[in-house]
């Protein structure tokens, strides 16, 4: 079982630079795939930003593509999120997950969030 535990949030304003982290209890280099999902209070959770790892490609969702690059560090076994020219709308709870190393990208292992504010 994978522990994450995320950090880096905070309150913002508009226009505005975050870098997320994730700390994995166990190595996630090997998962099929990682990622960034987000909250808002009402909403249903969204994905943000994921890696596949077997083929080294990101992807992202439309509403944050250009602004977020998410990146996974393999030498120190932590998954970063970078967020620029934050807006209002991307004020949420950001969790990271990460699935097992299997052949399918099911996002079985969660942090508790991080909360991120946009003024």
């Amino acid at each position: 079982h994978v522990q994450l535990v995320e950090s880096g949030g905070g309150v913002v304003e508009t226009g505005g630079s975050l870098v997320l982290s994730c700390a994995p209890s166990g190595s996630i280099a090997d998962a099929y795939c990682v990622g960034w999902f987000r909250q808002a209070p009402g909403a249903e959770r969204e994905g943000v930003a994921s890696i596949y790892n077997r083929i080294r490609t990101a992807y992202y969702d439309p509403s944050v593509k250009g602004r977020v690059t998410i990146s996974l560090d393999r030498d120190n076994n932590k998954l970063y999120l970078e967020m620029n020219n934050l807006k209002p709308e991307d004020t949420a709870k950001y969790y990271c997950a990460a699935s097992n190393n299997g052949d399918r990208c099911d996002f079985v292992y969660w942090g508790q969030g991080t909360q991120v504010t946009v003024s």
